[in-house]
């Protein structure tokens, strides 16, 4: 799914069929976090030129799933627990502004189907079981739809074309599983409720909140998980 530019259509070309399945394959971990580019290897392994390659391998940069260093060549970035957090105070900046703005500028249809999407979200057995709260990606991803309901043209190149698929990478590959899943809802049914109120302050407020709260979560489960290690 090419979520860069999500209001315009554009003609898929062979380059966008590769950076995607890269995409998704680097965010799911099946080509692994940390691990060396050969691009011989992934030219034959997708059957395409070096040269196609390179341009998918260059939007990957943007997205910062690859990064290039001087004398090491091109890696998939590392899943960190310092980058999993500077990434969620960065989202809570962002997306909080952008909620803002989605309380000025959605559409009634842009709210009334996200509170839609939220009633299935709802029926979802891990959610009722309080143990994960899992969003497939692009538009049926509450925080993806809040972002473009911003109608703002720099938010949504920002963080759907620049972070959007480097927090999915996290997501994935530290764990859907939260004791936060039925809180997470909640605030999410509370955030959507201020923006059909069109109280732009609020519905930033509670942006905020909510990444703040996920992050002290995952803050929270680091720290158990280094005093357990300690005390074996």
């Amino acid at each position: 799914m090419l979520l860069q530019n999500p209001t315009k259509q554009t003609v898929v070309t062979t380059a966008d069929k590769i950076f995607e399945q890269m995409q998704q394959a680097i965010v799911e971990g099946d080509i692994a976090s940390g691990s060396k580019i050969s691009e011989p290897e992934l030219a034959k392994r997708y059957q395409v030129s070096r040269s196609t390659l390179r341009e998918a391998l260059n939007r990957l940069e943007k997205c910062h799933l690859v990064e290039r260093k001087a004398n090491v060549g091109s890696r998939v970035v590392d899943c960190t627990i310092e980058g999993l957090l500077e990434l969620y105070i960065t989202r809570e900046a962002l997306e909080g502004m952008a909620c803002r703005q989605a309380a000025m500028n959605m559409s009634d249809d842009e709210i009334k189907h996200m509170q839609n999407m939220l009633s299935e979200h709802a029926n979802k057995e891990q959610l009722k079981a309080g143990v994960a709260y899992y969003q497939e990606e692009g538009d049926l991803d509450f925080h993806y739809k809040v972002i473009l309901g911003s109608h703002n043209q720099q938010l949504i190149n920002l963080i759907c074309g620049q972070l959007y698929h480097l927090v999915r990478m996290y997501r994935c590959q530290f764990g859907m599983h939260s004791p936060r899943a039925s809180k997470a809802f909640s605030e999410h049914a509370h955030i959507i409720q201020a923006i059909s109120d069109r109280d732009g302050e609020l519905a930033e407020l509670l942006m905020r909140r909510h990444i703040a709260a996920s992050r002290k979560n995952i803050e929270n489960k680091i720290a158990q998980q280094q005093l357990e290690a300690a005390s074996n």
